[in-house]
């Protein structure tokens, strides 16, 4: 199918943008498209005006101090990978970054553009939210700063005004003494996860502090546990793995559908919380090894 027509709009500015995005009524913004251009093919979305930001070169940087990762509107998933400031800074995004899809809508899909579209069946709105991140939204009305756990109020609905474009979203840096890591069950490489999990262990030397996990596919905005009680002990052996597990299947509630029924994404989110946090704890041990 081919889109319905729009008009057809490339700002030279972010300042520009913003006030066409002000001045439009039935709008879309387009940065990656790998999200938009099939709801627009499909017609699922008809909006009246695109405004293209793909010329704004002020929007596509990665900039990483030491305490923060800042990705642009238009930093490309594939770039956000492989920045090595990214990788040392907060190995979650790039381990969570590697199951987005396929090579080719890595390349154009952007990371900021994935957050937006708020998909709770997608990785990095989970990532943002896990890690307690933030993103700045512009408008003609100035700019602000949103948390991750004010933005998604929906599936697919976030809490951005009608006229405001994000331009950055904000990682933290990984604590010392943690570790991180992501994994998830697809029926296919590169489709949509039927669940999905991504971990942050904390430990204060060899005793587990803290153990937070976020998940996707099984529930309607990205959905973040604190499984600290489960390692009271802090220890990661067999009988703290059983609690954490336990203590998932108890708390998520996903929907059944034509790929997974309720119950059996329920069994992945505790299964791939076992591994996960293995997965996250062994990386403690190996970062506190080299330090």
């Amino acid at each position: 199918m081919k889109p319905a027509p729009f008009d057809y709009l490339r700002p030279s500015s972010l300042a520009q943008a913003l006030e066409m995005y002000a001045a439009a009524t039935d709008v879309k913004v387009l940065a990656g498209g790998q999200s938009l251009i099939p709801l627009l093919s499909m017609r699922l979305a008809a909006p009246a005006t695109l405004i293209d930001l793909g010329g704004l070169a002020e929007l596509a940087g990665i900039e990483v101090d030491g305490s923060v990762v800042c990705v642009g509107a238009l930093a490309r998933h594939a770039e956000v990978e492989r920045h090595p400031g990214v990788r040392a800074t907060q190995p979650l995004i790039g381990q969570a970054l590697r199951l987005v899809a396929h090579p080719t809508i890595r390349n154009r899909g952007t990371t900021v553009g994935s957050i937006v579209h708020a998909d709770a069946a997608a990785e990095m709105p989970a990532v943002l939210c896990l890690l307690g991140g933030h993103v700045v939204a512009e408008s003609v009305r100035g700019s602000r700063d949103i948390a991750a756990d004010d933005l998604f109020v929906g599936p697919l609905e976030t809490s951005l005004a009608a006229d405001e474009i994000v331009t950055g979203a904000y990682f933290p840096a990984l604590p010392a003494g943690a570790g991180t890591a992501f994994d998830e069950v697809s029926r296919r490489h590169g489709d949509y996860a039927l669940a999905g999990v991504g971990v942050v262990v904390e430990c204060d030397g060899d005793r587990v502090s803290r153990v937070r996990a976020g998940y996707i596919s099984v529930s309607e905005t990205p959905l973040v546990l604190d499984l600290g009680a489960a390692f009271a002990d802090g220890v990661v052996d067999a009988a703290a793995l059983d609690r954490a597990a336990a203590l998932v299947t108890e708390q998520v509630e996903p929907e059944g559908d034509i790929h997974a029924s309720a119950d059996y994404r329920r069994h992945l989110a505790g299964v791939l919380t076992r591994q996960v946090v293995e997965q996250a704890y062994a990386a403690t041990v190996v970062r506190q090894g080299a330090a």
